[in-house]
């Protein structure tokens, strides 16, 4: 009996090492074949720059704008015509807004003019209750706004307006702040490329070949063309951070529960709403802890954003890749060696410890991910496509498709079939890999403590060309891995790597620890220069 169950054992071992090489030939040839393709495709494409940075307005920070309205240094008219003006110019060119209030946002600006101008309130008084008097922000096309589109990229939506606003876009308001626009997203939000049959593809600004990412990718790409001061995006699959990886910007997924998701599409449930975070984007890190206390609401309080960091006593730790997963690219040496060059900064610098960590659970992160994900209470992703009306059918509209009468992208089908092939939540091995996540979530939790974060890349690539996310459609389980765990992380920009669009990296840390990822974040924008600017400056 002993002997038999040997075998049996020593057969699934085998089985399962012809399976992992048969996938890893697979996924390698595929991504040879693929580099090769995209590259002669898009080899002759032209190369359009975008214009010029004309107004030393596009260049400040939100909170340095801000600032410069309380004391009458500019005016919020001023500032937000010249945002205006600055989408005008890009837009046509990157397709990354769908939908404005222009009239109003002036309207409401030389409102807060006209207030600052009477001398009704102090400027200590506007800092404390209206942080970001006069500053336009946008947020992308999946939170209800009044009287815009609220489509998220789906056609069945697509003359849908939103009746109020939603709590965030509320709470930004309360701030002071003024609602411009809102920004592309892929279909229904749940692929890594912004794209969709309501308003079409939005581009890298810095390589218009090159993907935004998704499904904040609309919102990134507008802010990496200085088209914005600062933006709202959510994330349940790495949807803030991806896009702020490809585009060189900031971005920040909170400690999941913090911020409100409330009118938002698709509708997450249950304990889907625990996964799905909203957090704000800049090109500045300076944005991010203010506009993030704002966006919290009275959950503020679970934080600790006033306390003190000292970048000398955090313990630091890094991982360079998650294994040599077959369903994963290999972390590119450019990515590599930005991440090196920020260990050497930290132990240089601050002469803190700073460890190579092996996590070797993370080696099933796409698993685990797509395990919680599917059994978390949503509906199918079949069915948001249909509005919650039923669910479209796969095989049909793979065939509309081809003939081109299908209402859904490639992506968006794409998504459903990949859905499918999720086992259900009771199938031994989702139960497996939900409780590996589960233990993965211990481990990390004991490895931070209150005193730790670590660095891990965004994606294992730089902003890779458009289609090209369908030949290697697992490789965001390196953010995604962090929506399930639950733990907030900061997107750094590291500067531009030898394609010529941005690198990056994630800080992790424990729960309602942000202070210290938002730390570390600042500390790497001082040392490594932050966002680049994707088109020449001229003022």
């Amino acid at each position: 009996m002993a002997t038999h169950k040997w075998c049996q054992e020593e057969k699934v071992k085998i089985l399962t090492w012809f399976v992992g090489l048969f996938l890893n030939v697979l996924f390698r040839t595929t991504e040879i074949f693929s580099n090769v393709i995209f590259w002669l495709v898009y080899r002759n494409e032209e190369k359009i720059r975008l214009p010029a940075i004309d107004n030393s307005i596009l260049l400040e920070s939100a909170t340095c704008l801000a600032k410069k309205i309380r004391t009458q240094e500019i005016t919020s008219e001023e500032v937000v015509k010249t945002f205006i003006r600055r989408i005008k110019t890009v837009n046509p060119i990157i397709n990354c807004v769908v939908d404005n209030r222009f009239d109003l946002a002036l309207e409401e600006a030389r409102k807060v003019d006209q207030l600052l101008q009477s001398g009704q309130k102090d400027e200590e008084s506007l800092e404390i209750e209206t942080p970001f008097l006069g500053v336009p922000f946008t947020i992308k096309d999946c939170f209800s706004v009044a009287g815009l589109h609220y489509t998220s990229g789906l056609v069945k939506r697509k003359d849908i307006i939103g009746k109020f606003d939603s709590d965030v876009v509320i709470l930004m308001k309360k701030a002071g702040a003024i609602m411009l626009a809102i920004t592309n997203v892929p279909e229904m939000c749940m692929w890594w490329e912004s794209v969709n049959n309501v308003y079409g593809r939005s581009r890298n600004p810095y390589d218009v070949n090159r993907t935004v990412g998704g499904s904040s990718g609309g919102e990134a790409g507008l802010l990496a063309a200085a088209g914005s001061p600062f933006g709202i995006g959510s994330d349940i699959g790495g949807s803030i951070r991806l896009p702020a990886f490809f585009n060189g910007i900031f971005g920040h997924k909170p400690t999941s529960g913090i911020v409100s998701n409330h009118e938002q599409q698709p509708v997450a449930e249950k304990v889907l709403q625990s996964y799905l975070v909203t957090g704000p984007m800049s090109r500045f890190c300076s944005d991010l802890l203010p506009m993030y206390r704002v966006l919290a609401g009275d959950k503020v309080k679970q934080l600790k954003l006033d306390e003190k960091v000292s970048l000398s006593k955090i313990r630091y730790f890094y991982m360079e890749h998650f294994g040599k997963n077959p369903l994963l690219s290999r972390v590119h040496p450019d990515l590599k060696k930005a991440q090196r060059k920020v260990v050497h900064h930290i132990r240089g610098t601050y002469n803190a410890s700073i460890q190579k960590l092996k996590l070797p659970l993370l080696y099933h992160a796409m698993e685990m991910w797509s395990v919680k994900m599917t059994s978390a209470g949503n509906p199918p992703f079949v069915a948001e496509l249909a509005m919650r009306k039923g669910q479209i059918s796969l095989v049909v509209e793979f065939l509309k498709f081809c003939i081109g009468k299908c209402d859904h992208t490639l992506y968006a089908l794409a998504m459903g079939f990949l859905e499918k092939l999720c086992p259900p939540s009771s199938h031994p091995l989702s139960v497996k890999m939900s409780a590996m996540c589960d233990e993965l979530r211990l481990q990390l939790q004991k490895v931070l403590g209150d005193d730790g974060v670590l660095l891990v890349p965004p994606h294992p690539t730089a902003a890779i060309y458009h289609n090209q996310s369908l030949t290697r459609p697992f490789n965001f389980a390196y953010v995604a891995i962090f929506n399930v765990l639950g733990f907030p992380v900061t997107q750094v920009p590291l500067g531009l790597g030898s394609w010529g669009v941005p690198l990056g990296v994630q800080v992790i840390g424990n729960l309602h620890n942000d202070h210290l990822t938002l730390a570390v974040a600042a500390e790497l924008e001082r040392a490594f220069g932050g966002w680049v600017p994707s088109s020449p400056i001229t003022c």
